[in-house]
């Protein structure tokens, strides 16, 4: 079985918004079991015999059948969601800065963000595998910030979501 972590992107702002319990009575049905939902942001956890490139065309499946809206989710293993964090170089608390991690399902799509995030003036953030680059935004700024910009254009919609690193250690911690 593969204990498997999955964050939706874009769910609870611009006009989808979904209840953790509806979240999880659509996604909680074999082959996916052990659904749990954290923080009431699109961050769930489950165990399957699917791969996680099968359980995301599940639950985008899932997801748009029941909430009528174009759903598109990142799915990593646990473990890989762990080491992620762990590797972050940035701390969870600052007075002065967030530390961000884009999640991706698609490398190549990764590293398209990266280089479209420095051409539009990002600091170069930091790549911690091949589905996670760490990044820092100054508190108050994020949504100013080129990489959040870039992040936000159709070319990336399908294929990342972004969590603040305080996010991702919860999640590792609920497991």
């Amino acid at each position: 079985m593969n204990r498997l972590a999955v964050f939706l992107r874009g769910v609870n702002v611009g006009g989808v918004s979904i209840t953790s319990a509806k979240l999880k009575a659509v996604l909680d049905e074999e082959p996916l079991t052990g659904v749990r939902t954290l923080l009431a942001s699109g961050n769930v956890l489950l165990t399957t015999r699917l791969s996680a490139a099968e359980a995301k065309v599940l639950v985008e499946q899932r997801l748009r059948e029941a909430f009528g809206y174009d759903a598109w989710v990142v799915v990593l293993t646990r473990d890989a969601v762990e080491k992620i964090a762990a590797d972050c170089p940035f701390p969870a608390d600052s007075k002065d800065q967030h530390a961000y991690l884009t999640l991706a399902s698609d490398p190549t799509a990764l590293d398209e963000l990266v280089a479209a995030g420095i051409a539009a003036g990002a600091d170069a953030p930091v790549r911690l595998d091949r589905h996670a680059i760490a990044w820092t935004a100054p508190v108050g700024g994020t949504l100013a910030s080129p990489l959040t910009k870039v992040s936000a254009t159709k070319r990336f919609k399908e294929t990342t979501t972004t969590r603040n690193l305080r996010t991702l250690l919860k999640v590792v911690a609920a497991d």
